[in-house]
């Protein structure tokens, strides 16, 4: 298995022509999907860069889309 190369929020910003403090945020919000470095540093993949530049949206992984717990609502 090939492994995706790694951007930096630079990278990603230059692509998007946005400021890098942008591209954070967006990890933040969940627009898009980063690793943490040992250093705690942000990297993104490139294919999912690419994909979100050419329009596509992103897709959750399934860890995310399947509640860990149920919680009860109350009226």
């Amino acid at each position: 298995m090939e492994r995706d190369r790694l951007m930096t929020p630079g990278e990603v910003a230059t692509l998007f022509r946005v400021d890098p403090k942008t591209v954070t945020r967006w990890a933040v919000a969940g627009r898009i999907g980063s690793v943490r470095t040992p250093g705690g540093h942000r990297r993104f993949r490139e294919s999912e860069v690419r994909a979100l530049l050419h329009g596509e949206p992103r897709r959750a992984p399934v860890a995310q889309m399947v509640p860990t717990r149920m919680v009860p609502r109350t009226a």
